[in-house]
């Protein structure tokens, strides 16, 4: 009988003691579970379970499917020693078998692990030891000084094998020589025993790596690439040992010796590969800088951007780097955005902006008081996203990960049949031909490019993302973003503004535009409305001066009242033109012909006489018409939904080219237009700004943030753009487009190399050395092809 395990988690979502009670019950019905205990006024719940029946991942899988949030802990390691997929997959295993772990995912490509665990079963430092105890090595990846440490591990690991390299390649090459001059019948054999004395080294010097994996990998009851390798090579050196022992002349040193130089030629430039491949991190990191010029009473101090504080007043000088989040208090200055938006044109920024961290002041200085600082700024929550994607695993990789699981002992079978057909059926008592045909499958097999098809890729495909300001949350919505079919956008922010503008002001009496625009701006001076701002800030572009009112007085639902330079003014709607006996039905026909454009239209009268007509409108992006057009190019439906009425609605989407249209909709039944139109058979996206829309963003397919950058619109949306118009739509389906193809791309060469390679293997037509040459540069080719996707545009 297994021995029973208390574990306490933290819940969020309760919201009174029915729901603890809902948990407590729910969790007790579970195979496994003795009891559970819900703490609700310190959200906690404690469970007594049988740890052979029942996991941890299983009871917060539970929690979550009743509608709570289980909140487990997270660590990354950097992760050295690894070698192909079967590496990565058996640190899964063994993590995942630690108590109160609850998700392990090792990435290949990155080198790294990220682990969900409880931290009431299981801390860091047993997770770091469990993968240490199974040969490899391991530190916990938190700050920007460990950063600093992972990069100086890959660049030791980098100079390790160059070193190994330089290695065996002095001492393989006397062995190639005479192997090549012997070929040519020419006289170039060397001494037997100094064949001997140059492989020795070579065999278990350059080559114990490859031993040393193996002999863990075999003690853990699994097998990797180092098993082979090791298979192979020892059978033709020991082979070779008898032989020479026996006095036959029959000897393979060169073939393990060029064989191990080779796979460490390939881990090499694997290994500096895998480092080009999360540069968009490292460029992240390196955007933030270093200092900050703070005022501290009557003090300007020079200090550290990790000790700015929220809500100290900085000051930034043309050209320097804006060091954290805030907002501008004094001056002005044109700001370069592209890191964040990956828009070229520098944007004005005046008192009251908020200037983000990382971006690049170019002209004017300005003092800033800083909002937000370390974890909470806008660069560290972009490293943060982009990095969890690197991390992650596409759907598509599952198949790989199935393919890895089985391959190593399978081509061992292979290599097994192999030796044996040729030494009793193919060329009977032949050891030789049996032996080096064995080697050459073992070797030509190795699963490397297999195991880094997919998480290349993703890496560099979210890293080209967060260069163009597209955050990719996870590698499943990089994904799923290839198979949209159809797209609905949120009218409001998304296809127009999201801010109304005066449109069309119309006299209907003696005044001027201009002496209009005097009187209205004045009287809206005050208002708090969004058509009272718009008429405003109408006022300050044309450059009027603004005036105060005597007296001013807003009526809820209405419009204003006002008194400007001692004339009384009414700007509204029809019913308070009515209430306050002002005749205005004569321009009835025109004001139906701006309201079918689309526009709101405000009735302005001075002195109890109507003077004017004043349209208001959210007008459409520029780029907004253009993007829908290439939308709807590469194949998807597009849709626009909106809590317009149908008319205003239809004007607006025939500016942009739609033609579907979900009008009158309110922002709680947004969702259910998206569900309905996925009943359909649609792949949906759903485009809005990351707040309002949640709902809809959630239940869609891919969900999109765009033109926010803001914490709520990334943790809202599966896909964040930073740039405020839907072209970003189109560079995020593109981006997933080309990097899908290059991922399927990289899945059919590392296929290719092993279908392939192990028949001409086996037949005999691939020389071990040939072997090794290939197995290495397969997996290059699979890391050099995913870097093509830095070149491309988006």
């Amino acid at each position: 009988m297994s021995k029973q395990q208390t574990t306490t988690l933290k819940v969020s979502g309760m919201s009174c003691a029915a729901c603890a009670n809902r948990i407590e019950k729910s969790l007790a019905k579970l195979d496994g579970v003795d009891s559970a205990a819900v703490n609700f006024a310190a959200e906690k719940v404690t469970v007594s379970f049988d740890p052979a029946k029942v996991q941890t991942a299983a009871i917060i899988e539970k929690i979550e499917a009743l509608g709570f949030s289980a909140i487990t802990d997270k660590a990354e390691f950097a992760i050295t020693g690894m070698h192909c997929a079967a590496c990565s997959g058996r640190i899964e295993r063994v993590v995942q078998k630690l108590p109160g772990v609850v998700q392990a995912t090792v990435n290949l490509a990155t080198e790294k692990a990220v682990v969900l665990y409880n931290r009431a079963e299981v801390t860091p430092a047993e997770i770091k030891a469990a993968i240490e105890k199974i040969g490899f090595g391991a530190h916990n990846v938190a700050s920007r000084a460990e950063q600093d440490q992972e990069q100086k591990t890959r660049e030791q690991e980098v100079k390790k094998q160059r070193f190994w390299l330089i290695f065996s390649a002095l001492l393989s090459f006397p062995l190639l020589a005479a192997m090549l001059l012997h070929s040519a019948n020419l006289t170039g054999m060397l001494n037997p025993y100094v064949e001997l004395a140059l492989a020795t080294p070579v065999q278990f010097g350059a080559g114990w790596q490859f031993y040393r994996g193996a002999f863990l990998a075999l003690k853990n009851g699994s097998s990797n690439m180092d098993v082979l390798v090791a298979l192979g090579t020892s059978a033709a050196y020991f082979y070779s040992v008898a032989n020479l022992l026996r006095g036959v002349h029959e000897l393979y040193f060169e073939a393990s010796a060029i064989l191990i130089t080779l796979i460490i030629f390939g881990k090499m430039l694997e290994a500096v590969a895998k480092g080009r491949t999360s540069e968009a991190i490292k460029k992240l990191i390196g955007l933030q800088p270093k200092t900050a010029r703070v005022v501290r009473g009557e003090q300007e101090l020079d200090i550290l951007v990790e000790e700015v504080l929220a809500g100290d007043i900085i000051i930034v000088r043309p050209g320097e780097k804006i060091p954290v989040d805030g907002v501008i208090t004094e001056g002005m200055s044109a700001v370069d955005e592209s890191m964040l938006t990956g828009e070229s044109l520098p944007v004005d920024k005046k008192a009251g902006d908020s200037v983000i961290g990382a971006t690049i002041n170019k002209f004017g200085t300005f003092k800033f008081s800083a909002t937000k600082v370390g974890r909470d700024t806008a660069l560290a929550q972009i490293i943060r996203v982009v990095e969890a994607a690197q991390g992650s695993k596409a759907p598509i990789q599952r198949f790989a990960d199935i393919v890895s699981g089985y391959f190593v002992p399978t081509v061992v079978a292979i290599a097994a049949v192999t030796f044996l057909a040729w030494y009793f059926i193919l060329d009977p008592g032949n050891f030789s031909r049996a032996l080096i045909n064995f080697t050459a499958v073992m070797v030509i097999a190795c699963p490397c490019a297999l195991g880094l098809a997919t998480p290349t890729s993703i890496m560099v495909g979210t890293g080209k993302g967060a260069e163009n300001g597209i955050l990719i949350k996870g590698a499943e919505h990089l994904e799923n973003t290839h198979k949209l079919t159809a797209i609905v956008l949120d009218k409001t922010g998304t296809i127009t503004k999201g801010e109304p503008e005066v449109t069309d002001i119309i006299a209907v009496s003696t005044m001027t535009e201009a002496e209009l625009l005097q009187v209205a701006a004045a009287a809206e001076k005050n208002s708090e409305h969004p058509l009272g701002q718009a008429v405003v800030n109408y006022g300050k572009n044309t450059g009027i001066k603004l005036e105060e009112p005597e007296q001013f007085a807003s009526i809820p639902g209405h419009g204003v009242e006002a008194v400007v330079k001692g004339r009384q003014l009414l700007i509204g709607t029809r019913k308070l033109m009515m209430e306050r006996n002002v005749a205005y039905e004569e321009h009835g026909e025109v004001m139906n012909k701006l309201e079918a454009q689309g526009k709101t239209v405000m009735l302005m009268a001075v002195d109890g006489l109507l003077t004017a007509l004043l349209a208001v409108a959210d007008t459409v992006k520029e780029t907004s018409a253009q993007a829908v057009a290439e939308l709807q190019k590469m194949g998807l439906e597009v849709w626009m939904i909106t809590g317009d009425n149908e008319r205003t609605a239809r004007y607006i989407a025939a500016q942009v080219g739609i033609e579907h249209v979900l009008p009158e909709v309110l922002p709680e039944h947004k969702a259910d237009k998206v569900a309905a139109l996925q009943r359909e058979g649609k792949i949906v996206a759903m485009v809005g700004d990351g707040i309002n829309d949640a709902p809809a963003l959630a239940t869609a397919d891919v969900g999109f943030a765009i033109g926010t950058g803001t914490d709520i619109a990334i943790e809202a949306a599966d896909i964040t753009l930073m740039r405020g118009d839907l072209n970003g739509i189109v560079s995020a389906i593109r981006l997933s487009r080309k990097t899908m193809a290059n991922i399927k791309q990289n899945l059919f060469w590392a296929l290719f190399y092993n279908t392939l390679g192990i028949p001409v293997a086996a037949a005999g037509f691939l020389s071990p050395v040939l072997a090794g040459a290939a197995m290495a540069f397969s997996s290059v080719s699979v890391v050099t092809n995913a870097l093509r996707l830095k070149r491309i545009k988006i």
